[in-house]
């Protein structure tokens, strides 16, 4: 499992609650399990009084998303620091079953699961997939969708840091929403000419008179 895609741990648990929309799916342990993915094993872990530990977690990672976001560095990575060092990780160099066309392991790096509760191994998983993150491609790839209402989390891995929305959808919403601003705001302006066309025609009737 490449390191990268331990970020998507973050992601997935910040991305569980809309708080503008008062939505939040994580709410048994089923959806704590949910977030786990594939890795079954750590899931399997989770018990009922890993919900409002997972809550606890997700309220960390989305300030984290939030300082990146709003452009202080410094607390971005201060907070992430934090949640790096109440839940280490364990690296390992695995090969798992996959192998190259001449039978060797494919190594990679893996971070092992933290034996203590699942709370506790899904968030050292997290912080340090967001870490590496962080320090390969920098704070400002961490952030928010801008697509009121919705503020979902994502990780912009576009080659021009242009990335603004959580997803296409959200991109084709407020591109619809500035285009139809953009409408009535020319139709208020054209209006405004009229009546201002009208009144000048107006008043030169009445001096002509």
């Amino acid at each position: 499992m490449e390191l990268a895609y331990y970020s998507d741990y973050a992601v997935r648990l910040v991305n569980s609650e809309e708080p503008a929309r008062g939505n939040d799916s994580l709410t048994s342990v089923e959806a704590v399990r949910d977030l786990f993915g594939a890795n079954q094993s750590a899931a399997r872990r989770a018990t009922d009084a890993d919900v409002t530990r997972f809550r606890s977690v997700r309220t960390r990672l989305r300030a984290v998303f939030e300082a990146a976001d709003g452009g202080d560095e410094t607390l971005a990575v201060d907070l992430l620091n934090s949640l790096l060092l109440e839940f280490p990780v364990s690296p390992q160099i695995s090969g798992h079953d996959v192998r190259d066309d001449d039978g060797r392991p494919l190594w990679h790096m893996h971070l092992a699961d933290h034996p203590s509760n699942a709370t506790a191994g899904y968030a050292a998983i997290a912080a340090m997939g967001l870490a590496f993150h962080l320090t390969e491609y920098g704070v400002d790839r961490l952030g928010l969708c801008e697509a009121a209402p919705c503020r979902n989390a994502y990780l912009d891995t576009s080659t021009n840091r242009s990335r603004r929305y959580c997803s296409d959808r959200c991109a084709t919403r407020a591109n619809v929403a500035a285009y139809r601003a953009r409408k009535r705001l020319e139709a208020d302006r054209s209006a405004s000419t009229g009546l201002a066309a009208d009144s000048a025609q107006r008043s030169t009737a009445s001096g002509e008179r």
